[in-house]
């Protein structure tokens, strides 16, 4: 006997229903739009976009001038929520940061001003030039998306992303960013040199001016709070079978167990892969995450979070090289 549906049931069914090529068509452009500004770095724009997509943090390293603080505003320019920006220097305090209770004598009682956390997108600029007390201000509000300020929780607005800048050259009157806040982030991006032809590109178009004039006003492919939240909530539903599931925690897993690392990735680590395996997949235009999406993913979620061994740093090895001997070592499943 077959089952019959109520027009009304119908529409309900076809309401919930996910939308994955209005969403792919989206993201295209989305993309597209960045680059076009960013450009020669299409790699580190999907990166950055797959930690928005993945509800992630990002950690951005790379030598001055190579558009980390660029790509940001490009990407807050394309987006309609709140964007903030903090310089972290050696006297920022955590205050500066989270905000903080200031008494009001004339009525008799404390108000709460709330520091530039409360955004949607957060710029920590050169976050390891700030102190380690400042750095850790960030550690709940990555965590639990909220502040405690008084003894009060305050939450943040929805959705919430950290992007944090940093230098991995200079490193007179820095301060490295603890084991514990660099677990905080999904991903850690790193910025190259452009090639040739991206280079000669991009001198011509910001020596004209090009880039600057399109950033002060709202670029194509512009997003709202409420677009973004459903393309959040779609990566959850993104198809994941069992084998690529376990193919994500046995990449994870083989870190713990390499002679070539001190330290490994915990399960903090597995869980990112995932997400960032299914945003990776979404930003593709499919509704099925792949064992390419863990693979291409795998180096980003897992660099910041290994340390290497010391005969390894002594040969010049680099946590990418290692992660990538690593990653071949462990089968992936064909579907």
């Amino acid at each position: 006997m077959s089952e019959t549906h109520s027009p009304s049931e119908s529409n309900a069914a076809a309401a919930a229903a996910p939308d994955w090529q209005a969403a792919g068509t989206q993201l295209a452009q989305l993309r597209s739009t960045i680059n076009r500004l960013l450009i020669g770095q299409e790699a580190v724009v999907d990166q950055v976009l797959v930690a928005l997509l993945a509800s992630g943090h990002v950690l951005l390293e790379g030598v001055p001038g190579l558009g980390k603080t660029l790509l940001v505003r490009a990407l807050a320019n394309c987006f309609g929520g709140d964007f903030r920006r903090i310089q972290f220097t050696p006297d920022l305090m955590p205050a500066d940061v989270t905000g903080h209770a200031i008494y009001q004598m004339a009525e008799s009682r404390f108000e709460v001003r709330r520091g530039p956390v409360f955004t949607n997108l957060l710029l920590a600029d050169e976050i390891n030039r700030a102190p380690a007390k400042t750095q850790a201000a960030l550690l709940e509000v990555m965590q639990e998306k909220q502040v405690t300020i008084d003894g009060e929780a305050l939450p943040t607005p929805r959705p919430f992303m950290v992007l944090a800048t940093q230098n991995p050259i200079e490193q007179e009157g820095t301060y490295p960013l603890p084991e514990a806040e660099l677990d905080r982030f999904l991903l850690k991006v790193l910025i190259d040199y452009p090639s040739l032809e991206a280079e000669l590109r991009l001198a011509a178009a910001a020596s004209g001016g090009r880039i600057e004039r399109a950033l002060e006003q709202p670029l194509p492919g512009r997003i709202s709070v409420a677009q973004l939240q459903r393309l959040q909530a779609l990566v959850p539903r993104v198809a994941l079978d069992q084998q690529v599931l376990d193919y994500a925690v046995r990449l994870v897993r083989a870190t713990r167990g390499a002679a070539q690392l001190r330290s490994a990735a915990g399960p903090r680590a597995s869980i990112g892969l995932l997400q960032a395996a299914r945003a990776n997949a979404l930003l593709a235009g499919r509704e099925f995450a792949l064992p390419d999406d863990v693979k291409a993913m795998a180096i980003p979620v897992l660099r910041h979070r290994v340390g290497l061994a010391p005969d390894m740093e002594i040969d010049g090895e680099t946590p990418d090289s290692v992660l990538a001997q690593i990653i071949a070592s462990v089968e992936a499943p064909r579907l």
